[in-house]
C-alpha cells in the first residue's frame, strides 16, 4: 500500500518539554487516519511539524515521496487544512471567500468556477452564497471553513476537530462530505474528541499521549486492548448495598456502582455475565427493568492507555 506521508523518529522539544518524542508512522493512500490523544498530546505539534509550520530537532518527513520543506511549494498545493479555529475573511461573502482560497491554487477561473461550485454542494451551502460570515449559524460557518480548505481538491487533507460546537445537523452534513472526500480518493488526517465520530470514519487510529504512540490499529484491534471485556447497565429500584457488595464478589467483576437507581458493571472477562447476574437478581426477589450489554468502546480503549486525569 502506497504511503503518502511517513514519518520517520521525530522530535520536537519546547525548552525542557520534548512535545514529540521520537515518533514514527505513516499513512497510507486514500485512507482516513484518526489522531488521537489528550490535550497536551502532541497531535498539534506532530502535525504542524509535518506541514512544515514548526521546525523539529529530529527526525525525517516525507509526503508524496519528497522530503517536506517549508519552500515545498509543489507539495503543499496538493495539501488542504482545516485547523479547529475558523479562518475566513469577515469582509468577503459565502462565495468570494471560497473563491479566494481556491485562488490561491487555481489559477484558471473556469475551472476554479466550478470547484467552487463543487465545494458548495459538498457542504450544503449553495443558498447561502451571499452571507456574509456574521450571518451565519456555527454550523454553517464551520462548513464554509471546511469549503474553503478543501476547494483546490487537494490530495491530502488535515481536518482539526471539523465539528466542534455545531448542531446534529450540520455535524451530519460534515461527516458526510468527509466520507465523500474520501470516495473521491482523498487521504485525510483527523483529530477529534468525539470517539463516536472515530469510530464511525477511520480506517486506521493512533492515539498519542506525552509525544508517543500509546497504541496504533484498527478500531477493532484497538478495542481488543481493552482490559475489560463487557459492560452492563440495568435499572433497579433502591438497590441496597449489601446485594452491590456481593455483586462486586462476582468472579469476573472488575467493578460496580450504584447511582439514580441505575446499577453499573463492568467484567474483566467471561461469557454469560448476564445470566448470572439475572439469575442472582431474581434468587434475591430484586425487581428490575431495563437491562443493557455492550462491549468496550473506543473510549474505554482510550481513557485505560491515558488515563483518567483532567488535562489543561
Amino acid at each position: 500500500m502506497k504511503n503518502i506521508i511517513e514519518v520517520k523518529n521525530l522530535t520536537k522539544t519546547y525548552k525542557r518539554l520534548k512535545a514529540v518524542d521520537n515518533l514514527t508512522f505513516e499513512v497510507h493512500e486514500g485512507e482516513i487516519l484518526g489522531l488521537l490523544g489528550p490535550n497536551g498530546s502532541g497531535k498539534t505539534t506532530t502535525i504542524n511539524c509535518i506541514l512544515s509550520l514548526l521546525k523539529y530537532d529530529a527526525g525525517s518527513i516525507s509526503i508524496f515521496g519528497r522530503e517536506m520543506q517549508p519552500n515545498a511549494y509543489d507539495i503543499k498545493k496538493e495539501i488542504g487544512v482545516v485547523f479547529q479555529e475558523v479562518a475566513v475573511f469577515e469582509e468577503l461573502n459565502v462565495y468570494d471567500n471560497i473563491d479566494y482560497f481556491c485562488g490561491l491554487y487555481i489559477q484558471d477561473k473556469k475551472v476554479r468556477k466550478t470547484y467552487i461550485k463543487e465545494a458548495l454542494e459538498l457542504v450544503g451551502l449553495e443558498e447561502f452564497q451571499k452571507f456574509y460570515p456574521k450571518q451565519l449559524s456555527g454550523g454553517l460557518l464551520r462548513r464554509l471553513n471546511i469549503a474553503c480548505g478543501i476547494a483546490h481538491k487537494p490530495k491530502l487533507i488535515f481536518l482539526d476537530e471539523p465539528t466542534v460546537a455545531v448542531d446534529p445537523q450540520s455535524r451530519n452534513n460534515i461527516l458526510d462530505g468527509i466520507q465523500t472526500l474520501r470516495k473521491k480518493g482523498a487521504t485525510i488526517i483527523y483529530t477529534t474528541h468525539y470517539m463516536e465520530e472515530v469510530e464511525m470514519l477511520c480506517d486506521r487510529i493512533l492515539i498519542l499521549d506525552k509525544g508517543k504512540i500509546l497504541a496504533s490499529g484498527t478500531n477493532d484491534a484497538l478495542k481488543a486492548l481493552a482490559h475489560i471485556e463487557e459492560k452492563v447497565s440495568i435499572e433497579v429500584m433502591d438497590l441496597e448495598e449489601t446485594y452491590i457488595e456481593k455483586i462486586q464478589k462476582f468472579k469476573n467483576v472488575e467493578e460496580v456502582s450504584y447511582q439514580n437507581n441505575l446499577l453499573f458493571i463492568t467484567y474483566k472477562k467471561g461469557n454469560n455475565n448476564v445470566t448470572e447476574l439475572i439469575d442472582y437478581l431474581k434468587e434475591e426477589g430484586i425487581h428490575y427493568n431495563k437491562i443493557y450489554s455492550e462491549r468496550p468502546t473506543l473510549n474505554d480503549v482510550f481513557l485505560e492507555l491515558t488515563g483518567k486525569e483532567l488535562r489543561d
